[in-house]
Parts: structure tokens; sequence; C-alpha cells
């Protein structure tokens, strides 16, 4: 296993981590996921860790609370070889303020997630999404107390947009709190908006990026080709509405391509997704997720080996889209002798 920087923290973590959202299984959404219980999930934990798999993460709203339970007691016994990550901000109860980043509620919810992952603290504690109605500083004043309390070890946001990342950073500078050191964020071959304003950020600011859905919210396992279109119910359709989205003629030229690379290193469509992810600048991890240990074992497959240049090149010009302005002129090259593509500087 590699094990890699997060972000500018000086705290190594496996570049492979293991998303839980397929524990508990309840509700819709993570229900069509998965319903992994507490027997199987130790099983599945046996495996990461013995692949030198550390990071794990979940979330406070993964099936109602259940997959941050369940995953409390499938590393049970063995929380120091553990990474734990977990996020808070979403809805996740049904009164006025158990939702969002004020300070009653990450302190609340914090502790919460705590008790359910039986543990005195939280590696990693990253927030969901932006919160526009609790005021920067508060929250990076809170994320501090936490830090500093010793319940979270490191704080990072995830699905941040660029300003908004960079305004977080700005007020911890300012009064001297914790930074973000990680962003989880969507990044895939079949969706590479990451690249645009976020990258050059986390690049800037010492903000690895914690990669969700590498493959494309499902698209890229090989199931779905030019000559073999989406069946019309299927685990996708069912969640579609939760995912990104994804245009299918560049998914299948996408696909064509991966075929090709599959042919000539003897790897899976879901292992060359994901290793061209490992190769990308600011990834110090990405998120694999599996119903079943065969599903682990193949995305395990995606370390220890690496696309060459060229191929990379290759998969990089079939996932290829043009940026909207004002990034385009970047990747074009027009401003390149001062400003360089952030995936070129870094290459």
């Amino acid at each position: 296993m590699d094990y890699r920087f997060l972000g500018a923290s000086g705290f190594k973590v496996s570049a492979l981590g293991f998303g839980t959202g397929t524990f508990g299984g309840k509700g819709p959404l993570f229900n069509a996921w998965g319903d992994t219980g507490t027997a199987e999930a130790r099983r599945l934990v046996d495996i990461c860790l013995d692949a030198g798999v550390n990071l794990f993460d979940t979330a406070d709203v993964y099936s109602d609370g259940e997959s941050e339970a369940v995953l409390g007691a499938a590393i049970a016994g063995r929380r120091d070889r553990v990474v734990l990550s977990t996020k808070l901000t979403l809805r996740s109860g049904t009164g006025p303020n158990d939702v969002g980043a004020s300070r009653h509620h990450l302190l609340a919810a914090t502790e919460a997630s705590l008790k359910r992952l039986g543990t005195d603290y939280i590696d990693l504690l990253q927030l969901h999404h932006f919160d526009a109605q609790t005021p920067i500083d508060s929250v990076m004043s809170t994320l501090d107390d936490l830090v500093r309390s010793g319940k979270v070890r490191y704080v990072g946001a995830s699905n941040y947009s660029g300003w908004q990342l960079m305004k977080s950073q700005a007020v911890a500078d300012r009064y001297g709190y914790a930074r973000f050191v990680a962003h989880q964020i969507y990044y895939s071959l079949l969706g590479r908006d990451y690249e645009w304003e976020l990258m050059p950020a986390g690049l800037d600011q010492g903000v690895g990026a914690l990669v969700w859905s590498p493959l494309g919210w499902g698209r890229l396992t090989g199931r779905i080709r030019r000559d073999r279109p989406e069946p019309p119910t299927r685990r996708l359709q069912e969640t579609a509405q939760f995912g990104p989205p994804a245009d299918e003629q560049r998914l299948y030229a996408i696909v064509d391509a991966m075929d090709i690379l599959a042919e000539e290193t003897g790897k899976s469509i879901p292992q060359i997704a994901i290793n061209w992810l490992l190769q990308r600048p600011t990834v110090f991890s990405v998120l694999i997720g599996a119903r079943n240990e065969a599903q682990l074992r193949d995305n395990l497959g995606a370390i220890g080996w690496a696309l060459s240049k060229e191929q990379v090149a290759r998969l990089d010009a079939a996932s290829a889209v043009v940026p909207p302005y004002p990034y385009y002129p970047y990747w074009s090259g027009q401003f390149s002798e001062r400003t360089p593509p952030p995936v070129a500087t870094s290459a």
C-alpha cells in the first residue's frame, strides 16, 4: 500500500480508503447502495487492514447514523490501526437545529458521531457541504475548538466551491484556527470539474483531495458500453437524482479507451479508473466502496502498479472537456507563460 500526506498536515494515510456508504442499508438511497451488517463489515475491514488500507470514511447521515454504528462495531478492538473520517452538516434529525454548521449543531453532531463510532476522537472531521447561513468565523472557530479539545485531529471540507474553501482558509489564517487539510470531492474520468478551480486551490493551500465516487456513480464499472446501454432498472437509476450527471456519448468514448487499456495491462476497468486518479495532483486518497468481498478485492487491485504516461495521456484525451470561462484560457495554453495548467505543472 502507498501512503500519502493528508494535505499539509504531516500525517499519512493510505492511498486507497474505504467508503462505508454501503454499511447499514437504511433509507431508499443507502438501501440501494447496500445493507452490510456488522459481521460482513468486520470481514471487509479485515481485508482492508490486511491490504494496508487504514482510512475509513463515513458520515452521520449515511443510513441515519447506522453506517457509523456498524463501522464502530467493525473496528472495535483495533482503533489504533484505523484512521476514521466522518462528515457533518446535512440534516440529521427533524429539529430546527439538526442541520448546518452552527456551533450548536457541530458540537452536538460530533458528540453523537463519537458515540456511534465508539471512539473518543475522530481523525478527520469534514463539513459535508457549505452552510451559507452560518458565519464562516463561527464555523472555523467551532472546528478549532474541537481540534483543541482533542475530539478531532484534523478538519476538512466536502463539496465546497473555490471561494468557499479560500474564504474559510483566510478566516483560519486570520485568527490562528485549524486550517482545512482535506477536501472530499467528486472526481473521475467522467467528472473532471475538480481540475478547473479546486485543484489549483488545493495545490496553493495544501488541501489534499479525498475522492468520492471514482467510478462516476457506478458508470465506469465496464457494465455500460456503447453496445450495452444502461438496463431500465438498476441501482444507478434508483439513485441518479443524488449523483452527478453524465454525458452518454462521452461515457462511451471513455469506456472504449479503457477497454483497450484493460487488454494492454491485464487490469479491470474499475482498476484503471482508480489508478488514473491516483496519478492526479493533490489526490491523497481515493475512496473505494464495495457491497461484497469480490468487489473490494478487485478495487484493491488498483494499487501497486501504474499506468504509463502515454496511457494516462490517452485517458486524458478520451475524457477531456472544455472548461467554462474563465478557466479555458489557462487549459488552452493562452496564459501558460506565467500560469501553466495545474495538471501539467505537477506532472
